[in-house]
């Protein structure tokens, strides 16, 4: 009878672990239903038994590139997991902004800070640069939740070093849709 208990414990354990996954199946279907398919693509890779969720945001205005002594500036966003389904809600973001640039601009200051009604302090890059190619990379770590604070934002202003920007209502739509299908539930 325990034996019975115990085999029946651990198969309902499993139904609900597996029940509990969120496809690669399901994420797709749900790309295509927020109408984010030109900007989030899922892809998984057999080689590595990997998926990597993208996304790919336009530019920042070009005055405020002007501005910041840049020639343009936009960011992508990626989660990676083992497998073919999402098994728990995604907590954190790996977040890149890409900077063309003739002479770099955020190599000695690169902190990222939200400002508005709520001041995120998301800390310094990861700073990488390719001079011949005139670019600039500065890699962050954003969680759910500053991003969904991010997201819920009208008028999103950061500070990136010295340089203020201003997340377009596009941009912000990406961090949304990033956020429903990463979404485990």
């Amino acid at each position: 009878m325990k034996n019975l208990i115990s085999i029946l414990a651990v198969i309902l354990i499993a139904l609900s672990i597996a029940s509990a996954q969120k496809t690669n199946d399901a994420i797709s279907q749900q790309i295509k239903s927020l109408k984010a398919d030109k900007t989030i693509t899922l892809e998984y890779d057999s080689a590595s038994n990997t998926t990597k969720i993208f996304v790919r945001a336009d530019n920042f205005s070009d005055a405020e590139a002007k501005r910041a002594g840049i020639q343009a500036m936009n960011f992508g966003m990626a989660h990676i997991y083992v497998g073919k389904s999402l098994e728990t809600t995604v907590d954190t973001f790996d977040l890149a902004f890409w900077v063309l640039t003739k002479k770099p601009r955020f190599a000695e200051a690169n902190s990222w800070v939200m400002l508005g009604g709520e001041t995120l302090d998301l800390g310094s890059a990861r700073y990488g640069a390719k001079p011949r190619e005139d670019m600039e990379y500065l890699n962050f770590k954003v969680s759910r939740e500053d991003l969904a604070k991010i997201a819920a934002g009208s008028n999103a202003k950061f500070r990136l070093g010295s340089a203020e920007f201003t997340f377009t209502p596009s941009q912000l739509t990406i961090f949304k849709d990033l956020l429903a299908v990463t979404t485990n539930n």
